[in-house]
């Protein structure tokens, strides 16, 4: 394998390794016989971003063919090697990507002016391709602006600003960021932007809809977009879908693939329904990990299947023909779901990699007891008469 980027090319490289940092720790490199793949996700997996660079963009581009090489290193090395952003076009005429099957490192050099050379060895891992599932194409609402009017929008909110809202309707489209709780709205400090349709390239909007993501991780295309002087596609659905940030030309495309907020937990607080009880355990409270591992080792029984809970559990989930409950235990349940209504929602992004909604607690309790006839758990005041 052996690229080598010349001229402005060069910024550019290092100006989509500088974006990518923003996002994710790690850089998934990826040489393709239709280009050269650069990606990262966060350490959540609620944002993803991804650079694929053509064969024309480099003035050499080498792979052997039916061979493709996968590896990730920390994004950190390899922006070390771009670090100096403003003298870079300056004082470095190309740069070479190096990778032989007997070595055990990526070599980065740069052909700087004069005849000097910076030489940088970087060890990297072994990895399986990284690919969000998404699919733009299919979004109802497409826009698509010069990058300049979406910086100059964003300047507007702190840079320390988690969340947007993005909302459409068939003239308009504007901004605001996104306060968690309604109670705290009088105290916080709102900011809204409208921006008319005539303002952008392209304005198709056959879904009006508000979607709320992190802002964070669209600063980084924002800054790699307006040094590129390319426009902005903005690929977007319904919320809870995920919002995809397109910038692309004849040579390189790059997207941006972002978890919106679900809709449940805008409307949660304005829903009235009846209590549910609270979880038999807070698993779903644990890492990703444990979670995974949960729901692989336990199996969902059919209508006509009983499951019993552990000995000694301090909490037995209810359902319509669950036995009548004890005084003491009617009292702590009450106070549970007293607290569990007083609880602020629970926030759901989408995951981009599994397709599903992580449930909140006493939606896991729901989901798992549907359609099953539950037995109590075993306690000492059941032997008491």
């Amino acid at each position: 394998m052996d690229y080598v980027a010349s001229g402005s090319n060069v910024k550019v490289l290092a100006k989509a390794i500088h974006s990518l940092s923003r996002i994710g720790e790690e850089l998934y490199f990826e040489s393709q016989e239709d280009g050269l793949a650069l990606r990262t996700v966060n350490s959540s997996r609620s944002a993803f971003a991804c650079f694929h660079l053509c064969p024309l963009f480099f003035q050499r581009f080498h792979t052997p063919q039916g061979d493709s090489f996968r590896c990730k290193m920390p994004i950190k090395s390899v922006q070390a090697v771009f670090k100096s952003l403003s003298s870079l076009e300056k004082t470095v005429e190309k740069c070479r990507i190096e990778w032989k099957p007997e070595q055990s490192q990526l070599t980065f050099t740069l052909h700087c002016k004069n005849g000097l050379l910076k030489t940088h060895n970087l060890s990297f891992q072994d990895c399986e391709s990284l690919q969000a599932v998404f699919d733009k194409e299919q979004s109802p609402n497409v826009l698509r602006a010069q990058p300049r009017l979406l910086v100059d929008t964003v300047l507007h909110f702190p840079p320390s600003l988690e969340e947007v809202t993005l909302s459409v309707s068939s003239d308009r489209m504007w901004l605001k960021n996104h306060v968690e709780d309604e109670s705290d709205q009088s105290k916080a400090m709102m900011t809204e932007l409208y921006l008319s349709s005539e303002e952008f390239d392209d304005f198709v909007v056959t879904l009006e809809t508000s979607i709320t993501f992190c802002l964070k991780e669209l600063r980084g295309l924002l800054v790699f977009a307006e040094s590129t002087g390319l426009p902005i596609s903005i690929y977007f659905d319904e919320p809870g879908r995920p919002v995809v940030f397109c910038v692309s030309d004849s040579v390189l495309e790059a997207n941006f693939v972002l978890a919106s907020l679900s809709e449940d937990s805008h409307h949660k607080n304005n829903t009235k329904c009846a209590p549910t009880a609270p979880p038999p355990d807070d698993f779903m409270c644990d890492d990703m990990d444990s979670y995974l591992i949960a729901m692989e080792t336990s199996e969902i029984a059919g209508p006509s299947t009983q499951i019993n809970q552990p000995p000694g559990s301090t909490h037995a989930p209810t359902t319509p023909n669950h036995r009548p409950l004890l005084d003491h235990e009617q009292e702590e349940e009450q106070e549970e779901e007293e607290d569990d209504l007083e609880r602020p929602p629970n926030k759901k992004f989408r995951s981009l990699f599994f397709g599903s909604v992580l449930p909140t607690p006493s939606q896991a309790s729901n989901q798992t007891l549907q359609g099953q006839d539950v037995l109590a758990s075993d306690s000492e005041d059941e032997g008491s008469p």
